[in-house]
């Protein structure tokens, strides 16, 4: 089977391009920047650029996006052209060309105003159940997108998966407005308790998205680490998630303590990965239960694959004219 890889260039694309190659497997990656892991260099608004390279492919992995940081270097057209007719060309190539199936990597970021709980309410408990509310260009085009996905399964039977995939990026330009006193590997390990991913989980969602496509048909999942909370801890997130992280893991301080980390004394959010646990038979090995093992151990508790792709500039702030900047 033949898979085609968009965003190649970018975060995510270079890590399901490494471990696709590693397997065996046949892979075309495209991206409007060339790099080492870039068969075909153009942009998915270009639907002849689609087509070419869509020839004798199988399956599709839909990386290639702007991000919300891009709101500030590029036009709202730009987010349309990229994030809605890149996909939409790629989806009708896909069924003129007789693709098998097709994996849409979206965002959590998409549930929007969904994620910010009222002042005195308790965290936001999200799943797949939560009806979507885009605050931005960003969000908007992303749901859009998912929603031609859905049309185009519903029209052309394309086996089709949709992953809303929290925060995997590494460095620091996805920890904006987060408190200055936390370093970056601080940053993510708290953030493993309720809105991050492992990049190699990532990657495995999207492998197993792939395998499954044709049995479930259509499908929309969220693909974060796996929260040790429960719905009954929600409101006590709000007013002392320390307490609560304790109750849990009474070994926390301790380690926490031995490195100058701190947790977060509050949490807006938690998503849920269950439905990706059972459609999909997701397994994430990456959570903070595991982070806690790794400092116990003095190892690193990053993916041996995100410490292999280290910290790209996955959001490059200097591109203004670029359509299709890596995924």
């Amino acid at each position: 089977m033949a898979i085609l890889v968009t965003g190649s260039s970018g975060y995510l694309g270079e890590a399901l391009i490494r471990t696709l190659k590693s397997s065996g497997q046949a892979v075309r990656g495209v991206d409007i920047k060339p790099s080492a892991f870039t068969d075909n260099v153009g942009s998915i608004a270009d639907r002849g650029f689609v087509r070419e390279a869509m020839v004798g492919i199988h399956a599709v992995l839909h990386a290639a996006t702007l991000h919300k940081p891009h709101i500030a270097t590029n036009s709202n057209q730009d987010f349309l052209d990229t994030n809605l007719t890149g996909t939409l060309n790629l989806l009708e190539e896909a069924v003129s060309q007789g693709v098998e199936r097709f994996v849409f990597t979206s965002t959590t970021s998409a549930f929007g105003t969904a994620l910010t709980p009222a002042a005195d309410g308790p965290a936001a408990w999200i799943t797949e159940e939560v009806v979507a509310a885009p605050r931005n260009i960003y969000g908007i085009t992303k749901i859009a997108a998912e929603n031609l996905c859905e049309l185009f399964y519903r029209l052309h039977k394309l086996p089709m998966i949709v992953l809303r995939v929290s925060r995997f990026f590494p460095g620091a330009a996805d920890n904006t407005g987060l408190p200055g006193e936390f370093s970056q590997y601080n940053r993510q390990a708290n953030e493993l308790l309720y809105r991050r991913a492992d990049i190699a989980d990532v990657v495995s969602a999207h492998l197993l998205a792939v395998e499954k496509a044709k049995v479930i048909g259509f499908g929309r999942y969220i693909i974060s680490a796996t929260t040790p909370f429960e719905k009954a801890d929600i409101a006590a997130l709000r007013r002392d998630a320390v307490a609560v992280v304790q109750r849990l893991f009474p070994n926390c301080m301790s380690l926490y303590a031995a490195r100058d980390w701190k947790l977060f004394t509050e949490l807006d959010r938690v998503y849920v990965n269950q439905l990706a646990k059972r459609e999909l038979g997701w397994q994430p090995a990456y959570d903070f239960h595991h982070v806690l093992v790794c400092l116990e151990k003095g190892e690193d508790f990053r993916s041996q694959l995100a410490i292999d792709l280290g910290i790209k500039d996955a959001h490059p702030s200097a591109i203004v004219q670029g359509r299709d900047p890596a995924a």
